[in-house]
């Protein structure tokens, strides 16, 4: 290869055409050249399915999945349009599945085809054909079934037709993901589990059928259907622990975002409860999950700060002099569904992960205070109730921030901390050479174990997302910034093991201090699941060494499959054992359950497998004999070096590709 570099003049310019326009860059159009990436080119072909549905054609919408990735999305509405357009002078199919920017979705404020849609720029359809390896397209309507196929972005027939039931109406679209545009194309099942789950939730009525083909052969089914959509939905977060029942809030309306622009129109559909236990707050735009919210995401904050806070302060027993609430003290207690639909919409981008229109902030933060102003006349009880947890949250907060203030001077080893912990579970006993300290990963796996635990001696400490990588501080003072770390540290209660300018200022290491025999790290078995337990490794490696020096530091095995035959389960930990148990099995029927995370096991399974010391398995971590290569892996792979990261993955990361699959 030449090192010389070519000139810079009019020739340079390069124009890509046809497929090559995301092929190339498929980023641009799909956010990602990754798994994110081939994820969003599926839901481009879903979304035209939905927006037929909502317009009215068709209730069901059929997705399939086999085990080489190819994917299928079947609908029962009018149909793709396929023939030729006069119009345009060319076929249809080719319009849309091979010209960007063409599409029906351009005129929906001026009585279009469809009124509010997912679909928006005449992007999708045609980027994901570009994107794929191989594309297949049926559409049958008025009788007439039409087809056609494509390769690498270019059709390989011409439209072909023949007859077909009157009745039968509807587009199949086959297609799978090329490697040669996205560098993983292998979806996991979760994604079309929770993509289906979210889209049937926000638009009742619609049922959604799953079926996925494991890598094994086997076949997983399921079906999405909320005949009520987001109340439903809402009820079946909050179960037994909501303080108010959710109802379905709607309201229209027509705006504009600047003057000189048309008015469009809004629909906004919104529903809440409070809880004692849940959290959790989504927002949706014409079916599009808006993970990063913007304009509905504003307007929540705004509208239920300003009213809670209102409200607050008229309360007959309020304390004048109360600080103002925030909104996390809300959104503690808070489980919100926001779905909204509009004629006009402002995406960030093409993957439609936030709007910013000025007219639906300003339109929805109105139509909330409205309505939690009429819910607080009709609904005392229940206000006073939700007023009380928020002011509970509020107070908790502001507590936990005066103690963390006084953490950064030092770090005391004398503090109650079943009180000055939030959300830590303990045990009963008080004995360290018996009592055992969980770290779970989460809310939801600290329900699951405080569950299945023995109260007697095991405790329960939840992390909460990813924890701070202490390797990667320049200073103790950052490390101590972290909630989750100064949390770990006070439940531990050994104080910390540490060096140079700063150590003075917190309580000095001592091993007879320490509460617990052992110490477990507990996380789900998937990527996630091992990126939390090498960052909590990585805290005790930093700041406490000597626990794993003494072998106090566990990791508790968690099982890969719940294999269940004439109702009795087998727990295989590894593939290795899933086949010797079916062995075992020989001929007697069973079913394979793949784990769905330490938050979603029943509480036998979590004391069978994870929780009871005659039947879990334990890890203990020990430090290796050379000490000078364990200081030398952590701090390639997870400190600041990134010179020594990247030629060690280029000599290493070899030997580990098939363990990224686990």
């Amino acid at each position: 290869m030449s090192n010389k570099k070519a000139d810079y003049n009019d020739q340079t310019i390069v124009a890509l055409k046809g497929a090559d326009r995301v092929r190339k860059r498929p980023a641009v159009i799909f956010g990602s050249d990754g798994i994110e990436g081939c994820e969003h080119s599926f839901f481009e072909i879903l979304s035209n399915s939905v927006d037929e549905a909502r317009e009215g054609y068709g209730s069901t919408i059929n997705v399939t999945v086999d085990k080489d990735g190819v994917m299928s999305v079947e609908d029962f509405g009018r149909g793709v349009p396929m023939d030729w357009n006069e119009n345009e002078q060319q076929y249809n199919w080719f319009l849309i599945f091979c010209e960007i920017y063409a599409g029906g979705k351009y005129n929906n404020e001026d009585g279009g085809a469809y009124e509010y849609s997912l679909g928006l720029n005449g992007l999708g359809a045609c980027a994901t054909q570009y994107a794929s390896e191989f594309m297949e397209v049926v559409s049958c309507s008025k009788g007439v079934k039409s087809s056609v196929k494509f390769r690498k972005g270019a059709p390989v027939t011409e439209l072909e037709k023949e007859p077909c039931a009157r009745n039968k109406t509807g587009t199949f679209i086959k297609w799978k993901p090329d490697r040669e545009v996205f560098t993983d194309t292998d979806i996991p099942l979760e994604f079309f589990r929770n993509t289906l789950k979210k889209q049937a939730v926000v638009n009742n009525g619609l049922k959604f059928t799953l079926k996925y083909e494991m890598k094994n052969g086997e076949t997983f089914k399921e079906e999405y259907f909320y005949e009520q959509g987001i109340t439903d939905y809402i009820k079946e977060i909050v179960g037994d622990t909501a303080l108010n029942e959710p109802v379905l809030y709607t309201a229209e309306r027509m705006g504009r975002d600047r003057d000189d622009k048309k008015d469009y129109k809004l629909k906004i559909n919104f529903s809440f409860a409070f809880s004692t236990e849940a959290a959790k707050i989504e927002y949706y735009h014409n079916s599009s999950f808006l993970e990063h919210g913007g304009s509905p995401d504003k307007a929540t904050r705004s509208a239920f700060v300003s009213s809670f806070d209102k409200c607050i302060k008229n309360m007959p027993k309020s304390n004048k002099n109360e600080s103002k609430i925030t909104f996390s003290d809300i959104e503690e207690s808070l489980v919100l569904v926001v779905n909204s639909f509009s004629t006009q919409t402002s995406y960030e981008n093409q993957t439609k992960k936030a709007i910013t229109n000025t007219f639906i902030t300003k339109a929805m933060t109105d139509f909330f205070s409205k309505t939690l102003e009429a819910f607080f006349a009709e609904h005392p009880s229940e206000t006073e109730k939700i007023c009380n947890r928020i002011l509970i949250n509020k107070r908790s907060r502001e507590s936990a921030e005066h103690l963390r203030r006084d953490v950064k001077k030092k770090l005391t080893t004398t503090l109650d901390i079943n009180n000055t912990v939030e959300k830590f579970v303990p045990c009963r006993s008080k004995d360290p050479e018996i009592c055992e300290l969980y770290i779970v990963e989460g809310d939801s796996a600290m329900s699951s174990c405080k569950t299945a635990r023995n109260s007697e001696f095991q405790a329960i400490m939840p992390v909460r997302g990813k924890t701070f990588n202490c390797l990667k501080a320049n200073s103790l003072e950052k490390i101590l910034q972290s909630d989750i770390i100064t949390d770990l540290l006070k439940v531990i209660g050994c104080g910390v093991e540490i060096k140079g300018k700063g150590a003075s200022k917190f309580a000095a290491f001592d091993m007879k201090l320490l509460r617990w025999n052992k110490i477990i790290i507990c996380t789900d078995a998937d990527e996630d699941g091992y990126h939390i337990r090498t960052l909590i490794l990585t805290l005790f490696y930093t700041l406490l060494p000597t626990l794993i020096k003494e072998g106090r530091i566990y990791i508790a095995e968690t099982p890969l499959f719940e294999i269940v035959s004439k109702e009795k389960s087998y727990f295989a930990y590894n593939e290795a054992e899933k086949v010797q148990i079916l062995e075992e099995l020989g001929n007697a029927k069973y079913t394979i359950h793949r784990s769905k995370g330490l938050g979603e096991n029943n509480a036998d399974m979590m004391s069978l497998t994870t929780m009871a010391p005659e039947t879990r398995r334990l890890v203990r971590i020990i430090p290796s004999d050379n000490e000078e290569h364990t200081d030398f892996l952590f701090n390639a792979l997870l400190g600041s070096d990134i010179d020594s990261r990247k030629e060690y993955i280029s000599k290493h990361g070899a030997k580990y590709v098939d363990m990224a699959d686990v």
